[in-house]
């Protein structure tokens, strides 16, 4: 197996599409611009991604980024084997020399300093300068990166310089609406729609205390996870603590606010 079939992503995720992200991200990377996928956490970027990723036939390298990361982290180093010392491609190298996309999760997270050496590749130069390794790579015809950051969570220290914002194309990504947040409830976590729809109805009072309280409202990654263990027959109300209600606060009122919202509709 090479070394980037490993990426290919074989079986088709589901993704539930909202309103013309699919066909805009498609006309995107026919002229391979470079995408940033703006929302709040658990509201089905990295989904998007990986079903765009399976619908277009590209392999997938996915990034999470953190502050501790380096520019080598995402480029390559040499590293010390038997023989001697040998040259190791970081993701952005091997996505760039193969054609894959290359989607750089939360890249708001990684110091500024690092993310610049993306830099070369997101404008009409479509390089990336292995400066330690004296090499220039040109992206393969068919490499795209795609980042993701939550707005809701930047500030002055930590946002994406200007340079780096006007190299991408966006999409903004939110909670979808009640319906069709039910169907993917439903969908992922194997409940009915009932129970689907009681857990949105919960998301949904939870959101509204986003800045009362609440940093974030919950995700539907999270009612997933509650969906999950009502589905394997967990108590509901025991399922909405533990997946719900205990992970997004430690405030005792705020979670007796959530856990009051929790028995309303179970």
């Amino acid at each position: 197996m090479s070394i980037i079939e490993q990426y290919r992503i074989e079986k088709e995720p589901y993704y539930r599409s909202v309103a013309d992200e699919v066909e805009l991200y498609e006309a995107a990377y026919s002229v391979r611009m470079p995408i940033m996928l703006k929302g709040p956490t658990g509201c089905g970027k990295t989904r998007f991604v990986e079903y765009m990723a399976w619908k277009l036939g590209k392999p997938l390298i996915t990034v999470a980024c953190n502050e501790d990361m380096t520019a080598s982290d995402l480029v390559g180093r040499f590293l010390l084997s038997a023989s001697g010392t040998e040259w190791q491609d970081g993701p952005l190298a091997i996505g760039a020399r193969h054609g894959a996309i290359v989607y750089l999760d939360e890249v708001v997270e990684a110091r500024q300093d690092t993310t610049v050496v993306i830099h070369p590749l997101t404008d009409n130069r479509r390089v990336l300068p292995l400066e330690k390794k004296g090499e220039l790579v040109n992206a393969h015809p068919d490499f795209q990166i795609v980042i993701s950051y939550n707005p809701g969570y930047q500030s002055l220290m930590k946002d994406l310089k200007q340079s780096t914002k006007q190299r991408f194309g966006g999409l903004d990504f939110t909670y979808p609406e009640h319906a069709i947040e039910t169907e993917i409830v439903a969908h992922e976590a194997g409940v009915n729609a009932e129970v689907a729809g009681k857990l949105v109805s919960i998301a949904e009072r939870s959101r509204n205390l986003k800045g009362h309280g609440l940093d974030e409202g919950l995700s539907t990654r999270m009612l997933i996870y509650a969906g999950s263990l009502i589905a394997k027959g967990v108590a509901p109300l025991a399922a909405c603590r533990v997946a719900l209600v205990r992970p997004i606060t430690d405030d005792p009122d705020m979670r007796d606010a959530l856990d009051a919202a929790v028995t309303t509709f179970f």
